[in-house]
């Protein structure tokens, strides 16, 4: 496609936002050229920079906007616009939500080919701001000022925002961001996460829990009620961690294991299930690629279900087609990233072996472009008898 010559960095141009992309942009055209905007709103006409001219697309900055939406807000942190934290503060909370399920079906339809009727409702978080329990702090040397910045990367380059507070987090938080202004890091480059610990868990330094308390109890919920629909004995928590849904799911099934690499995180495991005298499974040590095979052959498969709650990363393929190959009855897939979440699916799905039941969106990270979902897929059957792999 031949490039207008005015489609050139630095060049104005009025637009219509029409779509909001996976990643919080806004989406416009200029023909058939395709602009990325961040920190608009769908159905906004809005004047925009050229900030980065491709051969099919560009990515712009919002100059002003002239026809606001409806569901434009006014955001709540000073920072918001600067800071890269948070992409939506500017967009209505209900708008929010509408927009996320639409991403999460439009990417689940394109990569893997999933019908939009399989993603539910958006579960909304009861608190939009003030719900993050853990944050990570950045310190960076700014010469101009003469001073170190301690806050969060910039939205468009790797710069700081230097930072005093943040709307996301939790009071406390706030509290500890101060702190470390306080007493600074000695230099620039340093990393500092400040975190608040769950009640009643056990949770090394850097083992991985849910950073939202609020729709925490929601998103076991949903959990439970896929794993309790399927009727299972037997589960499998592949990435467990520190053992949180094992242990929540415990009471549901006969037995149980959970298994992971962290081995500070497994100890805490076994911790955690002692103080809830989960009594009936067990946490194994080992990588889930290594251990799974041997795991997956203890149960039969026909009463088992495997929760896994990999890294934003996904699955490594030879997780996946281990789990293709051993057919639990049933997978509960948890993610962060819904485009490697419907990768991993579409590849699960593959020969008609599983069938995807459901897809629930939780809205665990208010203000910004991330969305959790839980995936429930299915073994099929025909006639009472499991399909093989």
């Amino acid at each position: 496609m031949d490039l207008p010559a005015e489609l050139t960095v630095g060049s104005r141009l009025t637009l219509t936002i029409h779509d909001l992309a996976f990643g919080g942009e806004g989406v416009g055209r200029a023909g058939e050229f395709v602009v990325f905007v961040p920190f608009t709103v769908v159905g906004e006409e809005v004047e925009v920079e050229l900030t980065e001219v491709k051969k099919r697309f560009g990515r712009a900055r919002l100059i002003q906007v002239l026809k606001p939406s409806a569901d434009r807000v006014t955001p709540h942190c000073r920072y918001f616009g600067e800071c890269g934290g948070c992409q939506y503060q500017h967009i209505d909370y209900a708008a929010q939500l509408r927009c996320k399920r639409k991403q999460v079906a439009d990417l689940f339809q394109r990569i893997g080919g999933f019908a939009e009727t399989v993603i539910a409702e958006v579960v909304p978080c009861p608190q939009p701001y003030g719900y993050r329990n853990r944050i990570m702090i950045r310190s960076q040397w700014n010469k101009p000022r003469q001073a170190l910045d301690i806050g969060f990367l910039r939205h468009d380059n790797r710069l700081v925002v230097d930072v005093e507070e943040c709307q996301i987090a939790e009071p406390v938080l706030n509290e500890q961001i101060l702190h470390v202004r306080a007493h600074p890091p000695p230099k620039g480059g340093i990393k500092v996460v400040l975190r608040v610990q769950p009640k009643g868990w056990d949770v090394p330094k850097d083992s991985f829990f849910q950073n939202n308390f609020f729709l925490l109890p929601k998103l076991v919920e949903v959990v439970r009620e896929r794993v309790r629909a399927s009727g299972v004995r037997h589960l499998v928590d592949a990435y467990c961690g520190v053992g949180f849904f094992a242990i929540e799911l415990a009471d549901l099934v006969e037995s149980f294991v959970g298994v992971e690499l962290d081995q500070l995180a497994i100890c805490a495991a076994r911790k955690n299930a002692e103080s809830r005298e989960r009594k009936n499974g067990e946490f194994i040590a080992g990588r889930t690629e290594d251990v799974l095979p041997a795991l997956l052959n203890r149960f039969p498969t026909e009463a088992t279900a495997v929760v896994i709650d990999p890294p934003r990363t996904g699955c490594l393929p030879e997780s996946v087609e281990l789990l293709r190959r051993a057919g639990p009855a049933q997978i509960v897939y948890v993610s962060c990233h819904p485009a490697t979440l419907a990768r991993d699916l579409s590849l699960l799905r593959a020969g008609g072996v599983y069938e995807l039941v459901s897809v629930v969106p939780l809205d665990m990270f208010p203000q910004t472009q991330h969305v959790e979902c839980v995936a429930d897929l299915r073994r099929r059957t025909i006639c009472g008898q499991v399909l093989a792999s």
